[in-house]
């Protein structure tokens, strides 16, 4: 009985778990860039099932029958790093990749990578993210943009009026699952080099949207409402026989 308290009680926080996560990709659904998070449920712990065909003060033997797992748990939180559609917004400092690869932009904290490419000047002429954050050059510094029309090539080549002014950094990274790790917003801690091969492409005037499938976040919303009721319910019926068994104890005695 306890053991059923166990699989409710999991399946209870599983399901708290997941919502939580939908909730977050829910929430980005609009947010150029975003890569969905995805989580996974695992087995909390099991135990060996054994059947005894007679009486086991007279005979010993039992046969092993297998498995009973005791419950869930959430399983590591991975990133979702296919690309999304791109959307063209005619505006020249909009920029996404196709393909592989990342912006590399300088927080306060560090060097992060990002494939949101909402980049704005400031008022000192610094290309930015939305968020404040220095969109770096191939030297990883800064890049700082004459006054003038923004120029950008597939190769991530920029010219302002026709003149060269440098070359976004771009990284690749072999398997970014492993080797990335979510940080705030849009941005992702990484590897200070690039593991992996190849150049990004840029499309200027363009932003890559979130890979976010609305309609699809919405049923598993609704699987896991009705998870969580189920699971609840489990819990209440374990209280109950319980409280039987104690009850019809209490009377033997």
């Amino acid at each position: 009985m306890i053991k059923g308290f166990y699989s409710a009680v999991t399946g209870m926080l599983v399901n708290a778990n997941r919502e939580q996560v939908i909730a977050h990709n829910i929430a980005n659904i609009q947010t150029p860039g975003f890569k969905q998070v995805l989580n996974r449920v695992e087995d909390w712990v099991s135990t060996g099932i054994e059947f005894s065909p007679g009486n086991l003060l007279r005979d010993r033997r039992v046969t092993y029958v297998g498995e009973l797992g005791l419950g869930a748990v959430s399983g590591t939180e991975t990133v979702d790093f296919t690309q999304g559609s791109l959307q063209n917004t005619g505006n020249l400092t909009d920029l996404a990749i196709q393909g592989d690869g990342f912006f590399r932009v300088r927080t306060a904290d560090g060097v992060r990578y990002t494939r949101d490419g909402r980049f704005i000047r400031d008022a000192q002429n610094n290309l930015v993210t939305v968020e404040g954050f220095n969109v770096l050059d191939s030297n990883n510094q800064p890049i700082v943009l004459p006054e003038g029309v923004l120029s950008v090539s597939q190769e991530g080549l920029l010219s302002v009026n026709g003149t060269a002014a440098g070359a976004l950094g771009l990284s690749v990274f072999a398997d970014p699952k492993t080797e990335l790790e979510r940080d705030r917003g849009n941005l992702y801690i990484g590897p200070a080099q690039s593991t992996g091969q190849g150049t990004p492409l840029v499309a200027q005037g363009y932003l890559e949207m979130s890979n976010a499938n609305a309609s699809r976040l919405m049923t598993e919303m609704v699987e896991v409402a009705r998870s969580y009721e189920a699971a609840q319910k489990m819990v209440q019926n374990q209280d109950e026989l319980l409280g039987k068994t104690i009850a019809s104890l209490g009377r033997i005695g």
